[in-house]
């Protein structure tokens, strides 16, 4: 039987289980903190979900139980030997591997011909404008860690998320103004086109 491959959220649980035991509650606040939301979809039901399977695949495993005052018992969880050795096989392969992606935006730029320049130009600059803002917010987190003294060892996986929106942006910007000023220019290949020029060529035979 193939042994259970871990998840982008498995992977997370078990990064921060390098550090210590700790409870779900704990894991999800820590994951907010080091904005593991970026890389990761994070949701308190599949957080949860996760640490179950983590732990019938013997990756995890009890450790403790804590209470606080009248708060629900809370479970510790750390990480087994079988869990070590999962997460260091599957890091190598993240780390290593390349595998295909398919980003929706290259099926966007796919068909810009056929929205024509129009939409094309409106539809990209409203994504410039929600590049602009996400790169500005990334630079005041960015900033945030420098003056913290976070080891930049720490958020490499953040720091190529903001690099690769830096060159989407520039990208993007360079592709609109050629787009606008005709640089590149459009086909007119619309379906409209072609029924006219068909039509055209039946009037003339």
């Amino acid at each position: 039987m193939a042994a259970a491959k871990l998840t982008p959220l498995g992977i997370a649980v078990l990064e921060l289980l390098h550090e210590k035991p700790m409870h779900p509650y704990e894991m999800a606040q820590l994951m907010r903190e080091r904005y593991v939301d970026t890389r990761v979809n994070v949701k308190a039901g599949s957080l949860y979900h996760t640490v179950e399977r983590l732990q019938s695949n013997g990756f995890i495993e009890i450790v403790d139980t804590q209470r606080d005052g009248r708060r629900p018992e809370r479970t510790v969880y750390g990480m087994t030997q079988a869990g070590q050795d999962a997460f260091n096989q599957r890091g190598r392969e993240l780390l290593g591997d390349l595998v295909q992606e398919y980003p929706a935006y290259l099926s966007g730029l796919a068909i810009i011909d056929e929205l024509g320049q129009e939409a094309s130009v409106i539809e990209l600059e409203h994504r410039i404008t929600r590049l602009r803002a996400a790169v500005a917010a990334d630079q005041i987190v960015l900033q945030r860690l420098a003056d913290d003294k976070t080891p930049e060892i720490y958020w490499l996986d953040w720091r190529y998320a903001c690099d690769r929106r830096v060159f989407e942006l520039e990208w993007t910007e360079r592709l609109f103004e050629n787009l606008r000023s005709g640089r590149i220019p459009f086909q007119d290949n619309s379906p409209l086109s072609l029924v006219k020029e068909d039509s055209d060529e039946r009037k003339t035979s």
